[in-house]
């Protein structure tokens, strides 16, 4: 009968963890998406509250940056703001039908029937300063702009199209959804600007959704874009780490379109990718 005998001597130590740090080097450098954290409207439907976020702004993030989104609840102060900023990425602020209580901004009261989210209100402010100042990469959108305006002491119209000089900026509601996000007026881009550099031109058509707008512009804010009116339309956080720019219109409808949302959204996935690579180095 024959007999065999199998044996198997075990790799020294140090061989083991050779192979680990390997790996482990090996696992730095294989490309991963960049997780982008949008924080959410708190809503309430039917009889319980929801944290919601508009499938349009995760598409944008998922396919326009290339990115895997997650939704950040609005939690407030509950919120594990450091927790959530070592993990994400980037950030990415949406529109909503919802305004900035205007206690923010020390503003004037809201007229009736205004809707409002202060739970929202309570976890972006306070993370927007944090997020720049830490190179957390940032694109604000509609509500988002307005947020970040506040978040650095600026000030807002709540009605524009009442304010003398100023056009109306709403879209028509009673008008089909393609035509209210379509092309509503023009913007001029600022020279040097980070818009200017991904247009490539100095103008932009871009659709008008918003009733708010900015009265004073919050410091460390640059101007990047304006409506012929002369009403603010984009701006960037001066001297920021990383990618921090705000849009007052919707890149994010029908992203896939439009050359400069795809751009925007392109540029906004990459600098995502850097940090998340500095994140594994």
């Amino acid at each position: 009968m024959l007999k065999c005998s199998l044996s198997w001597t075990p790799a020294p130590l140090s061989g083991v963890e050779d192979i680990k740090r390997s790996f482990s080097h090996m696992a730095r450098h294989i490309p991963r998406k960049a997780l982008i954290g949008i924080p959410a409207d708190r809503r309430l439907l039917g009889h319980h509250y929801f944290h919601c976020v508009g499938e349009k702004y995760i598409n944008a993030v998922a396919h326009g940056a290339d990115a895997v989104a997650v939704l950040i609840p609005a939690l407030g102060d509950q919120l594990a703001l450091d927790e959530v900023l070592d993990r994400v990425d980037a950030v990415m602020l949406t529109g909503s039908p919802s305004n900035v209580e205007p206690h923010r901004y020390a503003g004037p009261a809201s007229e009736a029937g205004t809707l409002h989210d202060a739970q929202r209100d309570a976890t972006t402010l306070p993370m927007i300063p944090r997020l720049v100042a830490e190179g957390v990469p940032l694109l604000a959108i509609c509500r988002g702009f307005q947020e970040v305006n506040v978040a650095y002491g600026g000030t807002l119209w709540q009605k524009i199209h009442e304010v003398a000089g100023h056009n109306d900026h709403r879209e028509d509601k009673e008008a089909p959804i393609d035509e209210q996000y379509g092309p509503a007026h023009e913007v001029r881009l600022v020279d040097g600007g980070m818009l200017r550099a991904l247009a490539a031109s100095d103008r932009l058509q871009v659709n008008s959704l918003h009733s708010q707008g900015v009265q004073t512009l919050g410091r460390d804010l640059e101007i990047e874009a304006r409506a012929p009116d002369g009403v603010i339309e984009a701006f960037r956080v001066r001297n920021a780490p990383a990618f921090a720019l705000a849009v007052q219109w919707h890149p994010e409808w029908k992203y896939q379109d439009n050359k400069f949302s795809r751009a925007l959204f392109g540029a906004f996935g990459e600098a995502a990718r850097e940090r998340a690579m500095r994140h594994r180095a």
